[in-house]
């Protein structure tokens, strides 16, 4: 495998801005959705219980976002130290196509594997 060109790292850093901005967006949303539910309001037991587990699956999405856009800045980072696109558990590169698919990994796909398998 070959190191990322300056070329490749622009595109790749254009895609982790991109990223970072619908994380943000996304946040937004999510966190005006995970808000307590009003226990006082006056609907149907049902209901409520709809809207607790709407506000169950906006707390996790938003616990979801806020992991990826930690992700998406440490990229960003590794990127100006010149260490992004090196797997963080065996030094080599990843591979250009992951990078395109999630350029916030810090894994190769051997890695991910691995430690997928352990769970």
């Amino acid at each position: 495998m070959d190191e990322l060109s300056p070329k490749e790292v622009k595109k790749l850093r254009k895609a982790l801005l991109r990223l970072r901005e619908e994380l943000l967006s996304t946040l937004d949303t999510a966190q005006n959705s995970a808000r307590p539910v009003d226990l006082e309001q006056p609907i149907g037991r049902l209901s409520r219980m709809d809207a607790i587990q709407q506000q169950q699956l906006a707390q996790a999405t938003l616990r979801n976002q806020e992991r990826r856009l930690k992700l998406v800045e440490a990229a960003l980072t590794a990127m100006d130290d010149g260490d992004y696109g090196e797997c963080r558990r065996c030094d080599m590169p990843i591979e250009l196509g992951r990078l395109e698919a999630r350029p916030e990994t810090t894994l190769c796909i051997e890695c991910a594997e691995e430690l997928e398998q352990r769970r």
